[in-house]
């Protein structure tokens, strides 16, 4: 995860020295600094450090309980990262169901408020039905 880390703080930071160059140019350029895409750019910086902070912290503490993983090592074989990885659910139609929810809370924005609020309804109700999908029926857990 270290290394993960060192992509996300190394771009980030290739984002804040674009960031002063966009500063700098906007204002030799206009007299003032354009600040739709200095907002923009400085938020990306903020959330790349934070991604690779919050890596990096986590890679330490994975190293201090369990040693290194096999992907940091020299001699890590491809063997020593076989197993499970979870459970996907192969015949879910609510992953379809939410993104429809939310496709028509985004458009509710420009069209009009009271679809917002109707699609935040409906993305609270089929995020439920998403999450509590192995309670119920044939697939009870």
């Amino acid at each position: 995860m270290k290394m993960q880390a060192y992509l996300f703080m190394g771009i980030s930071t290739f984002f804040g020295l674009a960031a002063a160059l966009y500063i700098y140019w906007s204002y030799q350029d206009t007299g003032a600094i354009e600040w739709t895409g200095t907002t923009a750019l400085v938020i990306s910086v903020g959330f790349g450090w934070m991604i690779g902070y919050w890596l990096w912290q986590s890679a330490r503490h994975s190293e201090h309980h369990h040693g290194l993983p096999a992907e940091e090592r020299l001699d890590g074989e491809i063997a020593e990262n076989a197993g499970e990885y979870g459970f996907f659910s192969p015949h879910s139609w609510w992953p379809l169901f939410v993104a429809m929810a939310v496709a028509f809370t985004a458009v509710g924005v420009a069209i009009g408020w009271w679809m917002v609020f109707i699609g935040f309804l409906a993305i609270m109700l089929t995020s439920l039905g998403w999450v509590f999908e192995y309670y119920r029926k044939e697939f009870q857990h």
